[in-house]
């Protein structure tokens, strides 16, 4: 489990790095958009991709995705895989399985992305006199200034700029490990926002330091936070998963617990979806292989 635990460490700080080369889709086209800027933390880059047959006269859900850099180019990412996001978005549409939608890849700040991703009102959760927090600096999360970009600067941008259903039932976010845990943040945080979220191989536990002992404490919190910030029950979409390879083997005792609280809360299963896939890992290649189950979850 300890070895687990440094795999671990390791991945979810450079997951999303790239070289930051220019992406491109095999499928519909990339709009870029470099070093888009925001008034509350470091700029970063934007792609969006359209459908083949994207046009103005049609309206367009719009799927929000995290760790940009990983979602449609293997050759541009830092471990040589990616989402795919382009080849699954489009047969899916092309197959008429899902409503007509355009996908919009937030890049991460690599040498930031724990702190822009980590849930800041989850760490309220943890008790008074743990000394759990006292090694880091709290104002360095800044998950909150994340999600104010993402709807107050990023979202309007995208209304204006593309054909867009602009109402929370067509809005959606989705991300992986810590993109999981700032999804999941974001439709608790912004129910008005966003009608559902993906959260795949979500680092539920939470834990950056990889010690097994804190791990509990930081799980909790999260749940704890759930349980009373949840969006009202069935109002939203949330779909989450596991595998049981690398990471995602440290995260199976903690994803029931969270299964849990949805349905103590009487969320059905067409509102909340939680899945588990043996053999897979904590990797895009994996993350490829599924991805049209919470795109159909979300976007049918």
């Amino acid at each position: 489990m300890n070895r687990i635990l440094l795999i671990a460490l390791f991945a979810l700080a450079s997951i999303g790095s790239s070289i930051q080369a220019q992406q491109k889709a095999d499928f519909g086209t990339l709009d870029t958009y470099h070093n888009f800027k925001s008034k509350h933390f470091h700029s970063r880059d934007i792609n969006v991709w359209l459908p083949e047959d994207y046009t103005p006269a049609r309206k367009y859900a719009v799927l929000y995705m995290h760790d940009g850099q990983m979602l449609f180019d293997k050759t541009t990412s830092w471990n040589k895989q990616s989402w795919n996001v382009d080849s699954v978005a489009a047969a899916l549409q092309n197959e008429q399985k899902t409503r007509p939608f355009i996908v919009v890849g937030i890049d991460n700040h690599p040498q930031g992305r724990l702190f822009d991703y980590m849930p800041r009102k989850a760490l309220n959760y943890i008790p008074e006199g743990d000394t759990l927090l006292a090694k880091y600096n709290l104002d360095e999360f800044i998950a909150d200034k994340y999600l104010m970009f993402l709807v107050h600067e990023l979202k309007p941008f995208i209304d204006k700029k593309y054909s867009t259903l602009t109402d929370a039932s067509n809005t959606f976010v989705m991300g992986s490990s810590m993109g999981g845990l700032i999804s999941l943040y974001a439709i608790c945080e912004y129910p008005e926002v966003f009608g559902g979220a993906g959260c795949i191989s979500t680092h539920s536990p939470m834990v950056l330091n990889g010690s097994k002992e804190e791990a509990p404490i930081w799980a909790k919190a999260l749940r704890d936070y759930l349980t009373d910030n949840l969006p009202e029950t069935n109002s939203r979409l949330i779909y989450m998963d596991i595998g049981d390879k690398t990471i995602d083997e440290f995260y199976i005792p903690f994803q029931p617990l969270i299964d849990s609280i949805f349905s103590d809360k009487g969320w059905n299963s067409t509102h909340y979806e939680s899945q588990f896939f043996p053999g897979h890992a904590h990797d895009e290649d994996s993350w490829e292989k599924r991805l049209h189950i919470p795109l159909l979850f979300l976007l049918k």
